[in-house]
């Protein structure tokens, strides 16, 4: 039905960037609310950040003025930029869309595979 597929994870040094996308594939009638959520090991998955459908955005608090959250609608895909990275950021990052299937039907969730960032020296 609905598969979504991420990519831009990989091994950076503290203070460096990387960007983060997701794209959704299938059939379906629209995508609602996107998300990035990530964790670290031993750790529960906690949101970093999300975006509606018209564009309002939230973060957690351990990431504002860092990270910024974009979306593509005509794409189907999420971004995720992220700025002035530290090793506490190193998590698997995972995206997580609001999905229709049909239109009168009711919203699904449905998540990426993860994405593996590492900020280390």
């Amino acid at each position: 039905q609905v598969q979504l597929v991420e990519s831009g994870g990989g091994l950076v040094q503290p203070g460096g960037s990387l960007r983060l996308s997701c794209a959704a594939s299938g059939t379906f009638f629209s995508i609602y609310t996107m998300g990035w959520y990530r964790q670290a090991p031993g750790k529960q998955r906690e949101l970093v950040a999300r975006i509606t459908r018209g564009g309002s955005t939230n973060y957690s608090d351990s990431v504002k003025g860092r990270f910024t959250i974009s979306r593509d609608n005509a794409k189907n895909t999420v971004y995720l930029q992220m700025n002035s990275l530290k090793p506490e950021d190193t998590a698997v990052y995972y995206c997580k869309f609001g999905v229709q299937l049909i239109i009168t039907g009711p919203l699904y969730d449905y998540w990426g595979q993860g994405t593996q960032v590492t900020v280390s020296s």
